[in-house]
């Protein structure tokens, strides 16, 4: 059986991107908003670019939580801690990947902000405290993941947490979209360096207009 998996805050670029590639690969991908309707429609543009038969539905962030298998966390880092409260019964028992890296922009570029937890991840974790929290796909470009002239994407993806069979799960679902690897990085606790990183690679993608990501050698 297909693993489904929902996308909540999936109506934003990251959350879309990763709906696109996992829908190509075969799942069905649900993608959740706080509105129905704007999920219908974000799915529903997303479809058109598909091949025929790629399951994509939409639903509030609630119902999409409720019937994934795993579910990704791509919601801006403002509405975190407050979705992840909302949804925490529904997410009981399952697999949670979050993605959310708490960043702050001014003059200057980007920066990470100080998390109280020590990561988004381990917000997660806490709020979580029935889910097996997985950090992951932190640094992958959004707009390679949506640009359907880009067949695979060379990166390898970082997966951190404390549970064995959730990060071994997690890296087998990115080794399904092609050019991506997932490579395990360590604990949750190590979570807070890995989405800090994502500031650098910002200011790596704006000096040499570029979409940086990360490969790990010799492994």
């Amino acid at each position: 059986m297909t693993t489904s998996l929902a996308f909540l805050g999936g109506t934003g670029d990251q959350g879309r991107g990763l709906a696109r590639r996992f829908a190509i690969a075969g799942h069905p991908v649900v993608i959740g908003s706080r509105s129905a309707e704007r999920a219908a429609m974000a799915a529903a543009e997303l479809a058109e670019g598909l091949p025929a038969g790629a399951d994509v539905t939409g639903s509030t962030n609630l119902e999409a939580a409720r019937t994934a298998d795993i579910v990704i966390v791509a919601v801006p880092w403002e509405g975190h801690g407050t979705l992840l409260e909302s949804v925490a019964a529904e997410l009981a028992g399952k697999i949670v990947v979050d993605c959310v890296n708490p960043l702050g922009f001014d003059k200057q570029g980007a920066f990470a902000i100080a998390v109280e937890e020590g990561s988004a991840a381990q917000q997660a974790a806490q709020l979580l405290p029935e889910s097996k929290v997985v950090a992951a796909f932190h640094h992958v470009s959004a707009v390679l993941l949506l640009d359907p002239a880009v067949d695979s994407l060379e990166t390898d993806v970082l997966v951190l947490g404390d549970d064995r069979e959730a990060t071994d799960a997690v890296q087998a679902l990115v080794d399904e979209i092609p050019g991506m690897r997932g490579v395990y990085a360590g604990r949750l606790r190590n979570a807070g360096q890995i989405e800090a990183l994502t500031a650098n690679l910002i200011s790596v993608n704006r000096r040499y207009k570029a979409h940086a990501g990360l490969r790990v050698i010799d492994v």
